[in-house]
């Protein structure tokens, strides 16, 4: 039986929306949730969709897949046009620019009232990247950091069968590999990334931002003594002052010898079981990031994406019920096989095959020291002076003391609307509080 020519029209529509929902005719009454995923994961996100759905035959989830490079300013328009999706993954540190425009819903009631999601199942250091102002907005979906990618069979020829734990064995450990001539340089940190100076910042001490984020701290002792640390590699003919665009392939570059460590995330450890030979596979290792005092001291960047609620939705509920979905430890399991991100929740890294894994296992002890940025809607532009600071240093041979002078002076001007807002704020809560009394 053919359809009406109006229904058909409708019902083809219908499904030029949905996209990647399919066509299937919708049940009448049925709740369909609008999910933005990002990059890959957007993609496997819509596999485990469909286990949802089973379980919530009123729930219908429609994935929308977004490149990462265009994710933030679709975004930012979608809020703006008043067509934000139920829930999306958000970077997290997209989460306090997002809350300030107070496009996410809080979601501390939520966890409350959760049997499945509580702080606890979750490493501390990654789940405070998702509060602001004392308030919840996201849940932690993936985790990621960053450790020492190294070629273990030169460390070992250098005298060093475990990785050294203190900057100045680590220090030492790269001046043998050079001397020795066993690598060309002993570690690769590219100019035009910001994670290497800002981990050695944190680890050192130093908050980044003073004043509740109204001023940069980067000329403070703390954050001076780890660039002098930093810049002194490159000086020092330990590190190669290059950008990651002058390097034409990383992983050939770490096999033949150019370098024999770089600071990276969990994504590489299967691009170096692909893009290494078979005869490298069991002379590269990872390690946590020495801290200048030993591990106590070594945490790295609290890094990873979140589920988030917009607070436009109008099926919070049910938005909510997927997220504590997606947050099972055996959907985490799941959505680690399926995508190669590391699990959020602590119980899911029971999986023999994850936890067994001594690449894999370096996270996991990492993971335990990990520090979010300031949850300040600007720190992804401050973080991105930090680099353009470093390379005025290496290549333009500033002193670091006037160096990091000029960045925060860059970074108070960053920063000046958020002190004229934050003033405006104190003031008006001073002008309700007389009036009180």
């Amino acid at each position: 039986m053919t359809a009406p020519r109006g229904a058909a029209a409708a019902l083809l529509a219908a499904c030029a929306a949905a996209a990647l929902g399919g066509c299937s005719r919708p049940e009448a009454g049925a709740v369909t949730l609008r999910f933005w995923g990002m990059g890959r994961e957007g993609e496997v996100v819509a596999e485990l969709a469909r286990h949802f759905e089973r379980e919530n035959p009123g729930v219908r989830v429609r994935v929308q897949q977004i490149p990462w490079t265009a994710a933030h300013e679709k975004l930012l328009t979608a809020h703006v046009g008043d067509a934000t999706p139920d829930i999306a993954q958000l970077g997290n540190t997209w989460i306090p620019e997002f809350s300030a425009l107070d496009a996410l819903l809080p979601l501390d009631s939520f966890v409350t009232a959760s049997r499945t999601i509580a702080p606890e199942g979750y490493f501390p250091g990654i789940w405070k990247t998702n509060v602001v102002d004392g308030a919840l907005y996201g849940v932690p979906w993936y985790v990621d950091t960053r450790v020492v990618f190294y070629r273990s069979d030169l460390l070992d020829r250098a005298g060093y069968r475990e990785f050294p734990r203190t900057w100045a064995e680590w220090r030492a450990a790269m001046e043998r590999i050079k001397s020795e001539g066993l690598a060309r340089y002993a570690i690769l940190l590219p100019t035009n990334e910001w994670p290497q100076p800002v981990i050695l910042g944190l680890q050192a001490g130093s908050p980044l931002l003073r004043e509740g984020g109204r001023y940069g701290a980067f000329s403070g002792p703390e954050f001076t003594r780890a660039f002098e640390f930093y810049a002194g590699l490159f000086r020092d003919g330990l590190a190669p002052s290059v950008t990651s665009n002058q390097i034409a392939n990383i992983y050939q570059e770490f096999a033949a010898g150019t370098y024999a460590m770089l600071i990276t995330g969990p994504w590489n450890i299967g691009e170096f079981r692909r893009r290494l030979p078979a005869r490298m596979q069991d002379k590269w290792a990872t390690a946590p990031v020495p801290g200048p005092d030993g591990p106590a001291s070594g945490v790295s960047l609290a890094g990873g994406a979140s589920l988030v609620i917009f607070r436009r939705s109008e099926h919070a509920a049910e938005a909510w019920r997927f997220i504590e979905f997606l947050s099972r430890p055996e959907q985490q399991r799941e959505f680690w096989r399926l995508s190669g991100d590391l699990p959020a929740r602590v119980e899911a890294w029971g999986d023999s095959a994850l936890i067994g894994d001594a690449h894999a296992r370096t996270f996991w002890d990492q993971l335990q020291r990990v520090e979010p940025l300031p949850a300040v809607p600007e720190i992804e532009l401050i973080v991105t002076k930090v680099f353009e600071t470093g390379e005025k240093v290496v290549r333009g041979g500033t002193p670091v003391p006037r160096a990091l002078a000029d960045l925060d002076a860059d970074v108070d001007r960053i920063l000046e609307k958020r002190r004229w807002l934050l003033g405006r704020e104190r003031s008006e809560a001073g002008r309700q509080a007389a009036e009180a009394r």
